[in-house]
C-alpha cells in the first residue's frame, strides 16, 4: 500500500473499489480527481494494481484480494470495511466489487456510486437466475448508479435501482509518442504485418479477454467461411483467458486463418497495421476496442448487441449475433470495397468526436459526488 499521506481537512475522501475490469477507466478518473483536490484511494486485486499507474496518477493503491466464491469474500469485506473508514464517498466499478463495497459499509451513512460498466449475456436457468439476483441487489445497494450504455440504465431501473443516470466512459487516450515522417510509420506497418504473417493478404484484428460472451467461437466459424476466398483474410486475436486453449485447438483442428497473439502491449501498432477491426461479442456495454478502432479510423465489423448500436451509430458495419456466416459476408463485402472503408474511416473519427472526453468524465462524476456529500 502505498504510503500517501491521509486526506487533509476538509478534502473528500472516495474510496474506489473495483474487481478485475476498468482499470483503465478507473486509473483515468482516479488521475483527473486527485487533479481536482479529491484524495482517492483505490481498492482491487494486486494484479491489478500492477497492471495501472494509480500512484502515478496521484492514488493511493491498497490491494485487496477477492475470494473465488461469495462465502469466502469475508477477508476482502473486511479489508475494505477498514479501508472506507473516513470516506466521504466509496465508488464501485462493476457488480462484484458494488455488493462488498455495500457489505463493508454495513449500513454506515456514505453515499456509494455504482459505475455499471458491464454484464453477463443474457442467461437461461440457474445461472441466468443468480445473475439477475447479483445485479438487483447491487443496483438497490447504491445511492446512485451510473450506467455506461442506455441498456444498462433500462436494467437497473428494471431492478428497482433508486437513481440512474446515463455515464458513457470515456476512453483513456494513449500516451502521445514521438511523431513519425509519414514513409516511417508506413514502414513499421509492414513490419508489423509481416510479423504476424499478413503481407501480401488482409489483416483483422481482434482485441479482448478470451471468454465465451466474447463469440470468439462465432468469428473462428466465420473465418472458415472466409479461409478459401480469393481475399484469405488473416485474423489476429490480441487477449488471453480460459478460452485460449479450446481456441488454439479448434483453430489447428481446424486449420483455420487465424492466430492468438496473446496479451499484448501494442494494440496502437496493431490498430495502425489492421485492414478492419472485428468485434463478435454476445454483449458488450462500451468496447474499448471498438472505441479505439473509431479513434484511429480503422473501419469495424461488430455485432449488434448491448450498447455498441448507440456507441457507434452509423460509423461501423452492425450485423446481428449469432449468424457466423452473416458476419463472415459482411467482412468480405467491406474489404472488397475499399472507398467504403474509407467511408467508414472518416466517419468514424467523427462519431469518436462527439463523445465524452476523459474530462468530460471527470465532472460527471464530480458533480455527482458534490450533489451527495
Amino acid at each position: 500500500m502505498s504510503s500517501t499521506p491521509r486526506p487533509a481537512q476538509g478534502q473528500l475522501h472516495a474510496v474506489h473499489v473495483l474487481s478485475t475490469a476498468a482499470g483503465a477507466h478507473v486509473c483515468s478518473l482516479a488521475s483527473g480527481l486527485v487533479a481536482r483536490g479529491v484524495d482517492v484511494t483505490v481498492c482491487g486485486p494486486a494484479s491489478v494494481g500492477a497492471d495501472y499507474g494509480f500512484a502515478a496518477a496521484g492514488a493511493r493503491f491498497a490491494p485487496v484480494e477477492l475470494g473465488r466464491s461469495a462465502a469466502s469474500d469475508a477477508p476482502a469485506v473486511a479489508a475494505l470495511r477498514s479501508l472506507c473508514a473516513g470516506a466521504g464517498v466509496v465508488h464501485a466499478h462493476g457488480l462484484r466489487a458494488a455488493l462488498l463495497a455495500a457489505l463493508a459499509l454495513g449500513g454506515r451513512r456514505v453515499p456509494l456510486v455504482v459505475s455499471w460498466h458491464g454484464a453477463e449475456p443474457p442467461a437461461d436457468g440457474r445461472a441466468g437466475l443468480m445473475a439477475r439476483w447479483l445485479e438487483r441487489r447491487a443496483v438497490r445497494a447504491a445511492t446512485v448508479v451510473l450506467g455506461v450504455s442506455s441498456d444498462l440504465v433500462d436494467r437497473a431501473r428494471g431492478h428497482g435501482a433508486r437513481d440512474v443516470r446515463l455515464a458513457p466512459a470515456a476512453v483513456p487516450r494513449p500516451l502521445p509518442r514521438p511523431p513519425r515522417p509519414p514513409a516511417d510509420g508506413e514502414l513499421r506497418k509492414r513490419q508489423v504485418r509481416a510479423e504476424l504473417g499478413a503481407e501480401d493478404r488482409p489483416l483483422l484484428l481482434a482485441v479482448g479477454r478470451l471468454e465465451a460472451s466474447k463469440g470468439y467461437d462465432l468469428l473462428l466459424s466465420a473465418s472458415a467461411h472466409w479461409a478459401d476466398s480469393e481475399l484469405r483474410p488473416l485474423l489476429v486475436i490480441a487477449g488471453e483467458g480460459e478460452e485460449r486453449a479450446a481456441l488454439e485447438h479448434r483453430i489447428d483442428l481446424e486449420k483455420l486463418p487465424a492466430v492468438l497473439l496473446g496479451r499484448r502491449d501494442d494494440v496502437p501498432e496493431l490498430l495502425s497495421a489492421a485492414d478492419l477491426v472485428v468485434l463478435p461479442s454476445l454483449w458488450e456495454g462500451r468496447a474499448l476496442i471498438a472505441q479505439e478502432a473509431l479513434h484511429a479510423g480503422v473501419p469495424l465489423v461488430a455485432t449488434a448487441v448491448g450498447g455498441t448500436p448507440e456507441l457507434v451509430g452509423e460509423a461501423a458495419l452492425l450485423v446481428p449475433y449469432g449468424d457466423p456466416y452473416v458476419f463472415a459476408r459482411a467482412v468480405t463485402e467491406l474489404l472488397a470495397e475499399p472507398e467504403r472503408r474509407v467511408a467508414l474511416a472518416v466517419a468514424g473519427r467523427a462519431q469518436a468526436a462527439t463523445w465524452p472526453t476523459e474530462d468530460d468524465t471527470v465532472a460527471q462524476v464530480l458533480s455527482v459526488y458534490d450533489e451527495l456529500i
